[in-house]
C-alpha cells in the first residue's frame, strides 16, 4: 500500500503568501493614487469639511460678530427644532407635498427612461437613431428657469395647451393650471420626466449594450418576436440596473426638488408647491431661522438614509445583491 507523504510527516502545510502591507500597496499604487487625489481634496473639502456646519441644527445660531465665534458659542438647545418642525401646523402640508410630487414623479419618471431606452435600441437606422438620442439628451442642459417658463408659456390661459383643448371642444373655457393647486403636482411630475428621461436612459441603454448577443440569437431559435426578446431577454438582464436605481430614487423620495418649484410656485398655490426645499429656504435664508432651516433639512437627509438602507435590505431579501 502506498503511504502518501503526509501521513507519514503530518499533513502538508502550504504557505500562504501574505498580504502586503498597506504602505507597500501604496507605493505600488501610488501613481493611480496621486491621479485620484484632486478628486479626493474636492470631496474632503466640499463635502466633508462643511458638515461641521450640521452643529447648527442643535443650536440657536444667531448671526454677529465672528462667524466660528458666534457659531461655537450659541446655546446649545438639543432636538429643539426638529420638535418645533414636527409640531408646526406646515408639518403635514410640507410632507404631503413632498410625498406627492415625489411619488408622482417617481412613477411617471421612472419607467420611462426604460421604455426610452429599449425603443431606441429596438431601431435599425443608426442616424435615426442617433437623432433620437441627441433630441432626447437635450432637455437635460436647459436650465431650469428656461424649462419653467415653457410650461408656463404651454399652460398658460392663451398658451398651446389650452388652445387645443378648446378647439377639441374637451372644455368649455380655458384652465387656469397655475392658479388651481390640484394641477401642480401632475405639472412638476411631467416637467422633471421630459427633462431627465433622455439623460437618465444612458445608464439603462449602457446596460442593454452589454447583454450578449447569443442570448437574443437563442431567443430567435426558439421563436421569440421581437417583443418577447425584449420581455425574457433584455428586461431580466436589465433588472439588476433596475434595482440599484429605484434604491437610489427612494433614498431621494423627500427630494422634490428645489428649481421646478420655486420657479413655478405662486401665492395662489403655495397650499401644494410648498415643499421641503422651498420651506427651508424660506425659513432659514429669507427668513433668518438659521438653525431651524438647518434642522429641517437634516430631517430630509436622515430619512433619506433610513430609506436608503431599508430598500437595500429589502433588495437583498427579494434575490437581487442591493446596492452595498
Amino acid at each position: 500500500m502506498k503511504v502518501l507523504p503526509e501521513v507519514l510527516n503530518g499533513p502538508l502545510v502550504v504557505d500562504k503568501p501574505r498580504k502586503a502591507s498597506i504602505l507597500k500597496r501604496i507605493f505600488e499604487q501610488k501613481y493611480l493614487l496621486l491621479m485620484a487625489l484632486p478628486a479626493i481634496i474636492w470631496v474632503i473639502v466640499f463635502c466633508y469639511a462643511p458638515m461641521y456646519g450640521l452643529y447648527m441644527a442643535f443650536i440657536d445660531y444667531k448671526p454677529g460678530g465672528p462667524f466660528f465665534s458666534s457659531f461655537f458659542t450659541s446655546e446649545f438647545v438639543g432636538i429643539k427644532w426638529f420638535s418645533y418642525f414636527i409640531e408646526s401646523g406646515d408639518f403635514v402640508r410640507i410632507m404631503r407635498n413632498t410625498l406627492a410630487t415625489s411619488f408622482l414623479t417617481l412613477i411617471i419618471s421612472f419607467p420611462v427612461p426604460i421604455i426610452l431606452a429599449i425603443a431606441i435600441n429596438e431601431l435599425n437606422n443608426k442616424y435615426f437613431k442617433k437623432t433620437v438620442q441627441t433630441v432626447s439628451y437635450l432637455p437635460h442642459f436647459i436650465s431650469w428657469v428656461i424649462v419653467a417658463n415653457i410650461f408656463l408659456t404651454l399652460l398658460s390661459a392663451e398658451g398651446l395647451v389650452n388652445n387645443l383643448l378648446v378647439s377639441l371642444h374637451l372644455v368649455d373655457k380655458p384652465i387656469l393650471f397655475f392658479q388651481e393647486g390640484k394641477y401642480f403636482w401632475g405639472i412638476v411630475a411631467s416637467a422633471n420626466t421630459w427633462k431627465d428621461m433622455g439623460f437618465n436612459s444612458i445608464i439603462y441603454l449602457a446596460a442593454i449594450s452589454g447583454i450578449s448577443p447569443q442570448l437574443y440569437e437563442a431567443a430567435k431559435v426558439d421563436g421569440a418576436n421581437r417583443f418577447q426578446q425584449i420581455l425574457h431577454v433584455t428586461l431580466p438582464a436589465l433588472r439588476p440596473t433596475i434595482v440599484i436605481l429605484l434604491i437610489l430614487a427612494l433614498g431621494g423620495i423627500l427630494n422634490a426638488g428645489f428649481d421646478q418649484q420655486y420657479l413655478m410656485q405662486n401665492n395662489m398655490i403655495l397650499e401644494y408647491s410648498d415643499v421641503i426645499d422651498t420651506y427651508t429656504y424660506r425659513y432659514g435664508l429669507q427668513n433668518g431661522m438659521y438653525s431651524y432651516g438647518a434642522a429641517v433639512g437634516l430631517f430630509k437627509s436622515l430619512v433619506a438614509f433610513i430609506l436608503v438602507v431599508s430598500a437595500n435590505r429589502v433588495a437583498k431579501k427579494i434575490g437581487d445583491n442591493g446596492l452595498f
